[in-house]
């Protein structure tokens, strides 16, 4: 990613990190966490040589960090860098509803994604069916247009925004989506916003024009500060926080890495017990009287000392 500074991607990483921690604690996956970031833009900047490099330095490591695919990488980058180590995940087939896809997690997040906002309607709004549900999709890239197309087979209406045209007009055409300015999606009047594209989307700017009654999305890092959370719950919109919604992509990539040949199966009521952590937060958060992030948190804690 571009980042301005060193300083930037540095915090950005932490930030990263710390959340992929609290999700693998979450989800159940015996790994820990860690993220990676490369200081470029990955259309102008991204070289063989540089994912060359890349890969020698996570070879060091000798499997105590594992590699996949992200925000300016894809499933081709994953590849060629499995030329040069081992610790590389997203790259092998899987089965899908359509036949055989190829090792993108983004399927898998997008679907926990789906479950974990099925789980918000039925807390916030107390109804189990998605038909007539009004969501802003903030960002439909891999995982934001493989939401919004599994929000629109369940009836929902669509209003997205991205700054790709292209993916827009798609959107437009096959989803019916209404296309959005990017500055104008947070206000709309929904149901849910669900921010799929970078972080700190919730922030003292953005969170006063908020008019729907849940956030629920795939992005990493949604609020700029806890504090928002707090700022979210006091407003009465229900937070799902994003490392426990968006945690399907790293239950896939741990089916990878793992060897766990269960079936498609397997892997799919593990990404569906992302309905009964979010389920357990939520009547939590409402016990304690306490934001769904903190909940979250202290949930990570307690596991990280089962």
């Amino acid at each position: 990613w571009p980042y301005a500074s060193e300083d930037e991607a540095v915090c950005d990483v932490l930030r990263l990190s710390r959340g992929m921690t609290y999700k693998s604690a979450l989800a159940g996956l015996k790994l820990g966490g860690g993220k990676s970031v490369v200081i470029g833009n990955p259309r102008t900047d991204k070289t063989p040589a540089l994912l060359d490099s890349l890969a020698r330095a996570i070879d060091r490591l000798g499997g105590r960090y594992i590699a996949a695919e992200d925000s300016g990488t894809g499933v081709p980058d994953m590849q060629h860098m499995r030329k040069r180590t081992p610790f590389v995940a997203g790259v092998e087939e899987k089965p899908s509803d359509e036949g055989m896809r190829s090792g993108d997690p983004s399927p898998s997040t997008a679907y926990g994604t789906f479950v974990g906002i099925r789980a918000a309607v039925r807390e916030r709004l107390g109804r189990d069916s998605l038909e007539g549900l009004r969501v802003a999709v903030q960002g439909i890239g891999n995982v934001g247009y493989d939401l919004a197309r599994r929000l629109h087979a369940a009836g929902a209406e669509l209003w997205v925004s991205d700054i790709d045209s292209r993916a827009l007009a798609r959107a437009e055409a096959e989803l019916g989506a209404t296309v959005i300015a990017a500055d104008e999606i947070f206000a709309i009047d929904v149901d849910v916003f669900a921010p799929c594209a970078l972080g700190a989307v919730i922030n003292d700017r953005t969170l006063p024009q908020l008019k729907a009654s849940i956030v629920a999305g795939a992005a990493n890092n949604q609020l700029a500060e806890a504090r928002h959370g707090l700022a979210l719950m006091n407003r009465g919109i229900l937070y799902a926080p994003d490392y426990v919604i968006n945690a399907g992509g790293i239950i896939d990539v741990y089916y990878e890495h793992a060897g766990l040949d269960a079936g498609r199966s397997a892997l799919i009521a593990h990404i569906d017990r992302i309905d009964d952590n979010l389920t357990e937060i939520f009547a939590r958060s409402r016990r304690e009287e306490r934001p769904t992030g903190e909940v979250a948190d202290a949930i990570a804690e307690e596991r990280f000392k089962a």
